[in-house]
């Protein structure tokens, strides 16, 4: 038996091996829901919140779980694949954080204990900071290949409503709104700089998973007292690190 933790997957290279996996687009079955039962059990015993299931989170797990039993290895990131985060973000799941647990073993029962005598292993099972989980257990002749890959989600919020959250700190900080939204949505897509008709005289882009919170250039751009107006514009993150974040620009004006 073996064992690893933490990191990566993507694609299904469909080979000619006997392996099979439930369907992640499902309610998890089998093996897999024995895994998540026995996950939040142990969180319970612990006091701790149970763990949603996330399909798109099986759906990752699911192509790594299938690639490692057609490899007949253990790893979180074979040779081809994308990181965890990234993998994790093609299949749909929106996240701050992001863990996983890879094993092989005869059983789910087996697989288990064996995390649960890892400290690595153990501690994303029993993290307080994580609330999301989806189970792949993938069969190559009587061993089982499975993946635990955990998140803390991020809901969907629209461009509008991010929009709305960051001017609410804004004016919280005594700054007016001005109405040049599409030139800030326009700057929102660029790596720095502004795009549009009203020259600002200081531009903020910035990534972030929590739109209540401002970056730290922002606040000390505000706290100098100098900046009395601003536009905010979001746009669609290109999830280029594979975390699921919120895009924004702020625009001041003196």
């Amino acid at each position: 038996m073996k064992l690893a933790s933490v990191c990566a997957t993507v694609v299904l290279a469909m080979l000619a091996l006997c392996v099979q996996s439930a369907s992640a687009k499902d309610a998890p079955s089998g093996a897999e829901r024995t895994l998540l039962q026995l996950a939040n059990r142990e969180r319970a015993a612990q006091g701790l919140a149970p763990l949603k299931w996330s399909a798109a989170l099986a759906e990752a797990a699911r192509d790594h779980a299938l690639r490692l039993a057609q490899q007949n290895t253990l790893s979180h990131q074979l040779p081809g694949e994308a990181k965890l985060a990234e993998r994790a973000a093609r299949a749909g799941a929106r996240f701050s954080s992001i863990a996983e647990n890879v094993a092989e073993g005869p059983s789910a029962e087996d697989i288990h204990q064996q995390w649960m005598h890892s400290a690595p292993h153990r501690a994303n099972l029993l993290d307080e900071e994580l609330d999301s989980m989806g189970v792949a257990v993938a069969d190559r002749n009587g061993t089982l290949f499975a993946v635990e890959d955990f998140s803390l989600a991020v809901d969907d919020v629209s461009i509008h409503d991010q929009e709305r959250m960051v001017e609410g700190q804004l004016k919280e900080r005594g700054l007016r709104l001005l109405s040049y939204t599409e030139d800030a949505r326009r700057s929102c897509v660029l790596d720095n700089g502004y795009a549009g008709s009203h020259q600002p005289s200081f531009v903020v882009h910035y990534a972030t998973p929590d739109l209540q919170v401002l970056p730290d250039m922002l606040e000390k751009r505000i706290r100098t007292g100098k900046y009395h107006s601003a536009v905010v514009g979001a746009c669609p993150s290109d999830a280029k690190f594979g975390f699921s974040s919120h895009r924004v620009a702020v625009l001041l004006f003196e």
